[in-house]
């Protein structure tokens, strides 16, 4: 018999886009800029699969909702900041087992599509 943690269920979120204050330059804290977040969120979907009720499920509308406002409400300078107080919030307030964040900043860098921090907490999201 295989003593093995089981892999967790994944919740995912791609592309969200938010419009927020971030940035070290003046000039970066004058107009809101473009962050975008991908999640992977773990979560035991059983008990949700045989409710079929969202009372029981990882409710990714309420958390983009919530992550959203969260960031648009943010001043940080830094994605780094913003990405570690993002993981907080989602383990505090949700119920997942682990998480893995990636925030990331489109033209923060001359020449690159997209500046990025990746952040992974609690049970692998990874396949």
């Amino acid at each position: 018999m295989n003593k093995e943690a089981p892999i967790p269920d994944i919740v995912t979120i791609s592309g969200l886009e938010v419009h927020t204050i971030i940035g070290v330059y003046e000039h970066e804290r004058q107009v809101r800029q473009t962050v975008t977040l991908d999640l992977r969120l773990a979560t035991n979907a059983d008990h949700a699969a045989h409710t079929d009720c969202i009372d029981d499920a990882l409710d990714y509308h309420a958390i983009a909702e919530r992550v959203s406002s969260f960031i648009a409400d943010s001043r940080f300078q830094l994605i780094e900041t913003l990405a570690v107080h993002i993981a907080n919030l989602l383990e505090a307030e949700f119920d997942v087992n682990g998480l893995w964040l990636r925030l990331g900043k489109p033209g923060a860098l001359r020449g690159s599509a997209l500046v990025s921090i990746e952040i992974e907490r609690g049970d692998s999201t990874r396949r």
